[in-house]
């Protein structure tokens, strides 16, 4: 047998893996998500260049080993925490997309009230609740955290990406830097507080 072979790679080898993205929405609107398709026509530049994991764009229900995740939305109960530790298990690079993940955004409204007189308001006031008034409690429902939570006090966050949500444009420069190997800047006028 000729040792010939064995310095060969196999053509799958000599292919360079495209890097791979991810995609994973928690508490908040999905609004980020919708900014991601903002970039319109340079969706199909970018699928050019990454292959896409759990997306928008796919029908991926759970994150395989990525490149590059992208998380958007705080976190507001027990199977957001189990979401996030499994997502940042499986993402090398995790950018946290907009106000709701970087710091709670909109559902973090409530971080003021009591869970429980948040629950009674909306399920047992007379005014509000249609019929069969009472909390719902089903196993079903995942456990309520106390507050809304920023990703980075449950996972460690790689890249911060403000805004709400962030223009397709910051999403576009942001993404296709990080998966060319180049570090993210983007100007002043594409970042967004609001």
């Amino acid at each position: 047998m000729s040792t010939e072979i064995s310095h060969h790679k196999t053509l799958s080898e000599s292919i360079p893996r495209k890097p791979r993205i991810a995609t994973t929405s928690l508490c908040g609107c999905f609004g980020c998500h919708m900014s991601l398709l903002d970039i319109d026509e340079r969706i199909l530049q970018l699928a050019e260049i990454v292959d896409f994991d759990r997306s928008p764009i796919t029908d991926i229900k759970h994150c395989g080993p990525c490149d590059v995740g992208l998380i958007e939305g705080g976190v507001c109960n027990a199977e957001n925490v189990h979401v996030l530790r499994e997502f940042r298990a499986n993402c090398k690079t995790l950018v946290a997309l907009g106000a709701c993940a970087i710091n709670g955004g909109l559902p973090a409204a409530r971080n003021t009230i009591d869970v429980g007189e948040c629950l009674a308001e909306a399920y047992c006031t007379p005014a509000i609740a249609i019929e069969n008034p009472g909390i719902p409690n089903d196993r079903e429902l995942p456990l309520l955290l106390d507050k809304v939570r920023p990703v980075n006090e449950i996972v460690r966050i790689d890249y911060f990406l403000p805004g709400c949500p962030p223009s397709g444009d910051a999403i576009w420069q942001f993404v296709s830097a990080l998966v060319t190997r180049r570090i993210p800047r983007l100007s002043y006028a594409l970042i967004k507080y609001d």
